[in-house]
């Protein structure tokens, strides 16, 4: 029969809110306010120790603080830890869940004027506020990143553009070579939202009123959350321009390689990438091989690339798809502890 975690977690989670100043006046009109929940591990309070921290990036449609849900026949992200860590798997840590939603339905991790500065957000204000407050390895060597899908997107770029932050990453089926994963959702999104008169305002306000969200509503959102993240144009409602023409969906060259300049393939080839990645003490990449998103393509061109490159990583092709794939992080969160709290 299928196997449920019954366990409670035998840590405590605390909560705490972010007033920041790096999501204040995102075009979306989001509240600059973030809650982040803290899972401080069993013992804790019972000694002077110090603990690795991993800051947990949802993916797209999912938030941090719903690592923290019960999950039938599964567990939440604390009840991982404590089984990993009751089996000699890894050792305890201190795990960060931040609340990153956004009223288009997630995040992508990178500063854009439209959702908010969320590169700012993690890097700059979070951090400081997890190693003031609780007993952290402070610093770079004491801090992990991970996620799935844009969380992973988030924690692999996170690993390229901020080597001062993070001392180890794990990307689960991360957004890679956005010319495959993401060109044919282009024309998906514009036929959904040509059924509201091609109006993007007049799409949202639709959704807004809608009893429930479809399929492609969500699909249609994540483009636009995309394009606010990747491209975001000031002047445009709620700061979103697509990159393709609304009638033909050409694309518009100079937009589209605004949105490929953040593609972790064009990242690679610029020299303070590859030293950031350098400097990780490690780096996990994994992929269903049938990711509905064909992401396993675009993850063995990153993995071909990084070995050409002489870069450290460690990736693991497994068989399944894009969804329900928390059982992966049994892999990855050892990894990341041990590369963590590895001597030398």
């Amino acid at each position: 029969m299928p196997v449920h975690n019954f366990a409670r977690p035998r840590g405590r989670v605390l909560e705490l809110v972010i007033e920041s100043e790096a999501l204040r006046n995102n075009l979306l009109g989001d509240p600059p306010a973030r809650t982040v929940a803290v899972y401080l591990p069993e013992g804790y309070d019972r000694s002077e120790a110090r603990y690795p921290v991993f800051v947990y990036l949802a993916a797209y449609t999912s938030g941090g603080l719903a690592q923290l849900g019960w999950k039938g026949f599964g567990e939440s992200l604390p009840q991982r830890l404590d089984r990993l860590v009751a089996a000699g798997a890894m050792g305890p840590v201190i795990a960060v869940l931040p609340d990153c939603f956004t009223s288009l339905g997630g995040n992508q991790y990178v500063d854009s004027a439209a959702v908010g500065r969320w590169a700012r957000f993690l890097t700059e204000e979070l951090l400081p506020r997890i190693d003031a407050g609780f007993r952290t390895i402070a610093g770079r060597e004491g801090r992990a990143v991970l996620g799935r899908s844009s969380g992973g997107y988030g924690a692999l770029v996170h690993g390229m553009c901020y080597p001062q932050a993070w001392g180890a990453v794990a990307c689960h089926s991360g957004d890679v070579a956005f010319d495959l994963v993401y060109r044919p959702e282009l024309p998906r999104a514009l036929d959904t939202i040509a059924r509201h008169g091609g109006s993007i305002p007049a799409f949202l306000e639709a959704v807004a009123r809608a009893p429930k969200l479809r399929g492609e509503h969500w699909q249609a959102l994540l483009v636009l959350g995309l394009a606010a993240s990747f491209d975001p144009d000031p002047a445009a409602p709620f700061g979103i321009r697509l990159p393709v023409d609304p009638h033909t969906c050409a694309l518009i060259p100079a937009r589209w390689e605004r949105w490929l300049a953040h593609d972790p393939l064009r990242l690679l080839e610029q020299s303070p990438c590859q030293q950031a990645l350098r400097r990780l003490r490690g780096l996990w990449l994994d992929c269903g091989s049938r990711d509905q998103y064909a992401i396993h393509y675009g993850m063995r061109l990153l993995v071909r690339r990084l070995g050409a490159l002489g870069i450290p990583h460690h990736y693991e092709e497994f068989d399944d798809d894009h969804s329900g794939i928390d059982y992966r992080l049994d892999r990855s969160l050892p990894f990341l502890y041990h590369t963590l709290t590895a001597q030398g």
